[in-house]
Order: structure tokens, then C-alpha cells, then sequence
């Protein structure tokens, strides 16, 4: 690799304790962010009402869906911050205001939230189906998957220079969602937790239909940096169902059994994380000498991919817009060129946020012995291999 890899500020040259911080690190970032002390960790947990202002979003034959999800999330936030003093709450709308998709989640990301759940309303021309869904982000398996992450996605429509915000994401266009089943979703088993969670409660102490917890390419939950569900709590153009959903006590239940989920999440994480060791986790990136001490051990980096060529670039800035830390990766046929070298993931997430004005389908990537990992084998690898040298 390039001696010019870009290193970063925290620095050290004892590789064995280099590693146990990355172990707890890893751990750390599986177990949601858990406190080592389990019950002293303070919870922020996003309620996201779908639609809003301008937006109605799905129609009924009496009421619209952006009323129904306030309602539900305000109860919801209600009851949590009631019953749960762990536990913050924050909105993305408390009102009847349209809110853009893109600020959904930046208000959970800005506020380091630990959880994010998107309350919607379902809606199809026939009036038969009915039920609870709850999706985590994902490519969608079926086509039937694919139409509820369109309908959803349409709102980005109603935002101001839509094109340009999301890069050229079409929300109408089938092709747009190939990126979903390209990008890694790190949260994808804790989300899938508490989407079981929230499906379980409507299931067993709501008597809603379960439609199950599913995958699909809603951009909010994309665009998001912890555990996140969006949830369909019932079909508006079901005739019986919407008079559910507009009821009090319909209302009032699923918002219970939303909370009901949360904290059930909670009291399982926490019970897990009571268990990790105490040590300071501050670890974001390597050591001055980290290319020669660590990759030529065989360890494993991760690097954020910003061009592939079938021919040979020079790695000089004029040809990477200014970037002074490119490397080659040689290929059979193709040479990849990469930025950044971390051994933490979410500090390869984090810089190519840094870079994306210049590169905006840049993507991380793990590298180890000059080849291109699975980002999921490089993770797994990655604690086993800690695991063991930490004995």
C-alpha cells in the first residue's frame, strides 16, 4: 500500500493494546451503545411521525395518515417518558409541519440517538388488506416490499431541489434501489430486534393482524446511524382499520405497544451490557506507523473506495480533486483507489461523510493483505481475531 495513507490524531505504536480498545470498541458499538454499567446509560430514543404539513400522506375514506402518526407518536413519547427514567425522547414534528426526510434523520443523528422509530400508515387501492408491518432498512425481497419503501419515499418529492439533496435518487425509479442491496446495514440485528419486539406487542396484546417484520429501501432509516424500524401500524383504506386507527383506544394501544417494545429492548440490552468490562473506548484512528506495524501483519483496515479504473491512475491529488492520501489497490482486470485507513468502522462511516461533497458514491470497504474484504467477514474476523489475542 501507499506510505501516503491519511493516519489520525490518536496515536500509539503498542499494537496488543490497540486491539483490546478496538475489541471494546466492537463490542460497544454491537451492544447499541450500551453503558458498561448498564442501568446509569441514558437512552435517546427518536419518534418520527411520517408525513406532515403539506404532506398528507395516505388517504382514507375520513382522515390522512399525518394525523393518525402524530397522534400515535405524541402517546407514545407520553408513555416513555412517563414510565422509562432512562430514557429521553425527542420528535421530529410535534405538530401538523412538514419536515423533510433528509431532517428526519438528522435530528436522530444530531442527537445521538440510540433508537429511531418512524411511525406510518399503510394504504393500497384494494380495501381487503389489513395489519401491522415493521420495516429495518434493507433490499427489498419482494416487489410488494419495494411499492411500501416507493409510496413512503415519495414525500422527498415535495422537498425543495429534491434531485440534487439526495444525489439523484428517484424515488419513482426501481433502479434507484439497487444501492440499498450494495450498502451494509451495521444495524441490521439490532433493528431487527426491536421491529420484533414492536410486532410481537401488536400481536400478543393488541390482537393486530402480524404482517411481519420485513426489508425494504426507505431512505430515512438509510440515511439514520443507529438501530432504526419504520412501523405500518395498520391499513387507512381498510374500512374497519381506519376507524381503529382513529379511535382513542386504538390509538392509545399501539402507542402502548410501541413503548412496551422499547422497553423491552432496553431491559435486554442492558442486561447484556452489565456484563462488559469498563475501559476507555476512545479509539477513532491509527497509530503514525499503523500501515507498516498492523496491515503487514495481516490485519484488517477499513477505507473508503472513491474510484475504479481499468487503467493505471497516478495517485497525485490533481487526479483524485484534490485528495493528498489516495492508494491503489491492484485488481485482476480493475485498480480500486482508497482514502483513509481506520481500523474502527464507524470512523470510516464518519470520514466518508467528510468527503461526500467531492465523492458522493464513495463507500467503505475493508482491506486486508492488499484484497478487498466483505465488510460483514472483515467485522466477524476482525473479533475473533481480537478475542484470541486478548486471552
Amino acid at each position: 500500500m501507499s506510505t501516503g495513507v491519511k493516519n489520525g490524531k490518536h496515536r500509539t505504536n503498542n499494537i496488543y493494546i490497540l486491539k483490546i480498545l478496538l475489541l471494546l470498541n466492537l463490542l460497544i458499538f454491537l451492544s447499541y451503545k450500551a453503558s458498561a454499567q448498564g442501568g446509569d446509560k441514558n437512552w435517546v430514543i427518536v419518534i418520527d411521525a411520517g408525513h406532515g404539513g403539506k404532506d398528507p400522506g395516505a388517504v382514507g375514506s375520513f382522515s390522512f395518515e399525518k394525523n393518525l402518526t402524530l397522534a400515535v407518536a405524541l402517546k407514545t413519547g407520553s408513555y416513555i417518558e412517563k414510565n422509562l427514567k432512562n430514557a429521553t425522547v425527542v420528535y421530529t414534528r410535534k405538530t401538523d409541519t412538514f419536515v423533510e426526510v433528509r431532517e428526519r434523520a438528522n435530528i436522530a443523528n444530531k442527537n445521538n440517538a440510540d433508537l429511531f422509530i418512524s411511525i406510518h400508515a399503510n394504504s393500497v387501492s384494494s380495501k381487503s388488506p389489513r395489519g401491522t408491518e415493521t420495516f429495518v432498512m434493507g433490499p427489498a425481497k419482494d416487489e410488494q416490499n419495494l411499492e411500501v419503501a416507493m409510496k413512503e419515499n415519495e414525500v422527498i418529492l415535495l422537498e425543495n431541489d429534491y434531485s440534487t439533496s439526495y444525489e439523484g435518487f428517484d424515488p419513482k425509479s426501481p433502479e434507484s434501489y439497487i444501492m440499498f442491496t450494495l450498502m451494509q446495514n451495521i444495524f441490521l440485528k439490532q433493528s431487527t430486534s426491536l421491529a420484533s419486539a414492536i410486532q410481537s406487542q401488536y400481536r400478543e396484546k393488541n390482537y393486530r393482524y402480524d404482517r411481519g417484520v420485513k426489508q425494504a429501501g426507505f431512505y430515512v432509516l438509510f440515511m439514520t446511524t443507529m438501530p432504526s424500524v419504520l412501523t405500518e401500524i395498520g391499513f387507512i383504506t381498510h374500512p374497519e382499520e381506519e376507524k381503529y386507527l382513529n379511535s382513542k383506544e386504538g390509538q392509545d394501544n399501539l402507542a402502548l405497544s410501541i413503548f412496551r417494545a422499547c422497553s423491552a429492548y432496553i431491559t435486554d440490552i442492558e442486561s447484556k451490557s452489565s456484563k462488559l468490562p469498563v475501559k476507555n473506548q476512545n479509539i477513532d484512528r491509527e497509530p503514525d506507523n499503523f500501515e507498516q506495524s498492523v496491515y503487514d501483519q495481516g490485519s484488517i483496515v477499513f477505507m473508503v473506495q472513491i474510484a475504479t479504473s481499468s487503467g493505471k491512475i497516478e495517485t497525485k491529488p490533481e487526479n483524485f480533486k484534490g485528495l493528498k492520501d489516495v492508494t491503489e489497490i491492484p485488481g485482476q482486470d480493475l485498480s480500486k483507489y482508497a482514502t483513509g485507513s481506520f481500523s474502527d468502522y464507524m470512523a470510516a462511516v464518519n470520514y466518508r461523510k467528510e468527503i461526500e461533497s467531492i465523492f458522493p458514491d464513495a463507500f467503505v470497504i475493508a482491506v486486508k493483505d492488499n484484497k478487498i474484504l466483505p465488510l460483514q467477514q472483515a467485522l466477524d474476523e476482525m473479533k475473533e481475531n481480537i478475542k484470541r489475542d486478548s486471552k
